[in-house]
C-alpha cells in the first residue's frame, strides 16, 4: 500500500452564537479547519484535521512531499508530519488493517471516554448560558477560563445555579494567579462550591514550592500541562495531581504511559471538530489514566463535518468500533470551503472595568501591552469581585482611533 495523493483544503466553520462573539476578540482563527485527505493506491482514503491557527503541529509542504509514495504504516508515528496528516494516516491505516484506530495504539481500557464542554473567557452570564447548553447536549463537565478581568466568583455562582451538583466545572487559570499567596485565597473560596472539580495551572508550573503549597491548601486536584522539561520535577516533588496531555501520537502515548506509571490522572486536550474528537477517543480508549474529561472544543462548531455526529451521553462518548477513526467526512461541509486559513480578530479597544467604575483601556489581549500580558506581569488588580471586560468595536470615530493608537504605543490607559 502506497500513498498516491494528499489533498489539503480549508473550511471556515461557523461557531454557535455565544462562542462566536467571544472568540472573535482573540481566537477568531479557530473557525478555520484544515482538512487533510490521503488516498492510497488500493483505493483507501484517510481524513485528518488541523486547526492551523491553533495546533501542536501544522502540516507543511515538506511533510506532504515526504509522505507521498510511502506506506502509511511507515510514517504514522512521526509527529513532525503535523496534526491533520498524521491523523489521516492513522485513519487509512485502520481501514487497511480492518481495525479501529485504538487497536493500533494498545490494549483497550474503556468503552466510552469522558469529555468536557469548553469556552474561552467570557462573562458570567455567557458562561451560565453555555452551562445550560452543555447539560442539554449530554455533557457533565465544563472547562471554564478563570481570568482577572472577569468576576470568577460570580462566574461559578451563576454557572452552578443552572446545573445539578454532579455537573463539574474545571477552572483554567493559565498561571494568572501568579503566586501561591494569591492562588490559595481565590481557590479556597472556589473550593466551597461542590460543582468545582479541578484547577489547571493556577501559577507558573516552574514554581515548585508554590505549587506544592497550593496543592496542600486546597480541596480540589491541581493539573499542570505535561511538558518534557518539567514533568520529572513535577512528579518527584509531588507538585500536582495530574496533567493536561496533548500533541502528536508519539507524544500522547509516551505521556499517557508515564502518567500510568506515576499514578497521575490526566485529560486529553486536542482541539478541533468531531474529527479531532474521534482521534481523542482512540487515545482515551488505549490509555488507562485518561480518566479526566477530555477537551476538544467540538461543542463550539455548528457543523461537526461528519456524516454521523458523535453523541455525548451522561458526559461520555462511545469509543468508535469501525475499522478507521470511526467517522466519515460529510461532503456537504464543502460549502464552508475558503481559499486561505487567514481569519483576523475583530478590531476593538478593551477596558477592564473595576467594581468602582474605573477603567483600564488596552489595545488587545496578547500584544505588547495587552491585558493578558499586563496580567502575567503582575501589573493589574488580581481577581477582584465585580470586575468585567468592556469592548469598544471600531466605529470609525477619531476618539476610537486615538485611543487605539495610544494603547498600542504607550501602554494601558487608566481612567
Amino acid at each position: 500500500m502506497k500513498i498516491t495523493d494528499i489533498e489539503i483544503f480549508w473550511l471556515d466553520v461557523p461557531f454557535h452564537e455565544v462562542p462566536d462573539r467571544n472568540m472573535a476578540r482573540t481566537n477568531h482563527g479557530w473557525h478555520i479547519c484544515e482538512i487533510c485527505r490521503v488516498t492510497t493506491n488500493n483505493g483507501l482514503v484517510g481524513v485528518g484535521e488541523t486547526l492551523p491557527n491553533y495546533t501542536w503541529g501544522t502540516v507543511k509542504n515538506e511533510a506532504i512531499e515526504r509522505a507521498k509514495g510511502r506506506n502509511p504504516f511507515e510514517l504514522m508515528w512521526d509527529d513532525s508530519l503535523g496534526a491533520g496528516l498524521q491523523m489521516a494516516l492513522f485513519d487509512v491505516a485502520g481501514k487497511a488493517a480492518g481495525v479501529p484506530v485504538y487497536r493500533l495504539l494498545g490494549d483497550k481500557m474503556r468503552n466510552a471516554c469522558p469529555i468536557s464542554w469548553w469556552g474561552i473567557d467570557m462573562s458570567p452570564q455567557d458562561y451560565a448560558a453555555e452551562a445550560r447548553d452543555a447539560m442539554a447536549q449530554g455533557y457533565m463537565s465544563f472547562k471554564q477560563k478563570a481570568r482577572g478581568w472577569w468576576d470568577v466568583y460570580e462566574q461559578i455562582r451563576l454557572s452552578s445555579a443552572v446545573v445539578p451538583d454532579n455537573f463539574k466545572f474545571d477552572y483554567d487559570f493559565n498561571e494568572h494567579l501568579l503566586n501561591a499567596g494569591n492562588a490559595i485565597t481565590v481557590l479556597q473560596e472556589l473550593d466551597k462550591c461542590p460543582n468545582v472539580a479541578i484547577y489547571e495551572e493556577p501559577i507558573p508550573r516552574g514554581d515548585v514550592e508554590g505549587n506544592r503549597r497550593i496543592r496542600a491548601a486546597t480541596r480540589n486536584p491541581i493539573a499542570l500541562h505535561y511538558t518534557g522539561e518539567n514533568v520529572v520535577t513535577n512528579i518527584r516533588e509531588d507538585m500536582c495531581d495530574g496533567y493536561v496531555v496533548g500533541g502528536g501520537a508519539t507524544q500522547v502515548m509516551k505521556a499517557g504511559h508515564l502518567c500510568d506509571e506515576a499514578d497521575k490522572l490526566f485529560w486529553l486536550q486536542l482541539v478541533g471538530s468531531a474529527w479531532t474528537t474521534s482521534m481523542m477517543l482512540h487515545y482515551g480508549a488505549a490509555l488507562k489514566n485518561a480518566q479526566w474529561p477530555a477537551v476538544t472544543c467540538m461543542n463550539m462548531y455548528v457543523d461537526p463535518l461528519v456524516t454521523e455526529p458523535l453523541v455525548v451521553k451522561g458526559g461520555y462518548i462511545d469509543v468508535p468500533e469501525k475499522p478507521c477513526l470511526g467517522v466519515e467526512f460529510n461532503e456537504d461541509a464543502l460549502k464552508w470551503r475558503v481559499d486561505s486559513p487567514d481569519k483576523p480578530n475583530i478590531e476593538a479597544n478593551y477596558a477592564i472595568v473595576r467594581d468602582n467604575g474605573r477603567k483600564i483601556w488596552f489595545h488587545g489581549e496578547y500584544d505588547k501591552y495587552g491585558y493578558w500580558t499586563e496580567s502575567w506581569a503582575g501589573n493589574l488588580p488580581s481577581f477582584e469581585r465585580g470586575v468585567t471586560l468592556e469592548q469598544w468595536d471600531n466605529d470609525g470615530s477619531k476618539e476610537w482611533s486615538n485611543l487605539h493608537e495610544r494603547t498600542k504605543t504607550q501602554g494601558p490607559v487608566w481612567e
